[in-house]
């Protein structure tokens, strides 16, 4: 049996975790409240699927755009599956803070005890939240959890996605954005995606591309509602910082 490894941290993550952190925190709620949902497209569809799954549901998100869905789908009260890493102890903390309760685990390490805790959840009425090209890219290439987690509790997948007119975008993998006070934002639901039991191997794999499209057509359509598509990867290696890279693999360590 594999020993857990546990996360090296430095000498100053104590403050930014405790005290940094939480402020920032606060911040960001101040904003959320700030900005106006100026458009929201296909909430029918996601409470179709909520009746005819007993409310119980998972969203998969871009990590570009993790933060303010918490924001947007609070009634949900969402559990999201979180990295072992310290920048997950990071993601953890901040979730928490905004409401969100979290699993720790990812493709990379610890991902099928935490898929099999998220499974147990959900049949037992609690909603989840998976932030599918976490935790690190690359960016707007899902991974297969979300798929595998369907398939085992039997809910659909329901995309969504959020777009905003003014914002900060970080120099990150993922370009993370934050809005700026009192942005107009829209919200998107896709059509929810109902993974049969018997789904194996191709089968999930279409169905892996299938909610992966969705997503992307889902925060594009957000963006363009207010503006410009905003930036999504870092300017490097040949590609744009917006559009399709060919021959990008997902992580495909959990089947």
């Amino acid at each position: 049996m594999k020993r857990e490894r546990k996360p090296r941290y430095r000498w100053y993550d104590h403050i930014l975790l405790n005290i940094v952190l939480p402020v920032c925190v606060l911040l960001l709620r101040i904003i959320f409240l700030t900005c106006r949902l100026t458009k929201i497209e296909g909430k029918e569809m996601e409470e179709a699927a909520l009746e005819k799954s007993g409310g119980r549901a998972i969203y998969p998100v871009w990590h570009q755009r993790g933060t303010y869905h918490t924001h947007i789908l609070k009634s949900r009260r969402l559990t999201v599956m979180v990295s072992q890493s310290r920048d997950g102890e990071y993601a953890s903390r901040l979730l928490n803070l905004l409401g969100a309760r979290t699993l720790r685990g990812s493709s990379t390490r610890g991902g099928l005890s935490a898929l099999y805790q998220a499974t147990k959840m959900i049949k037992a009425g609690i909603n989840s939240g998976m932030v599918v090209d976490g935790p690190k890219g690359p960016p707007r290439v899902a991974k297969l959890g979300a798929v595998i987690l369907a398939r085992n509790a039997q809910v659909p997948i329901i995309p969504v996605a959020w777009g905003v007119d003014r914002c900060w975008i970080l120099n990150t993998w993922d370009r993370l954005i934050i809005p700026k006070p009192f942005s107009r934002t829209t919200y998107r639901y896709m059509e929810p995606i109902w993974v049969p039991r018997s789904a194996k191997g191709e089968e999930l794999e279409k169905y892996r591309k299938l909610f992966e499209d969705r997503l992307n057509e889902a925060t594009t359509w957000c963006d363009i509602q207010l503006g410009p598509e905003k930036p999504w990867r870092l300017p490097g290696e040949g590609l744009a910082e917006i559009g399709p890279a060919q021959g990008i693999k997902f992580d495909s360590e959990i089947v």
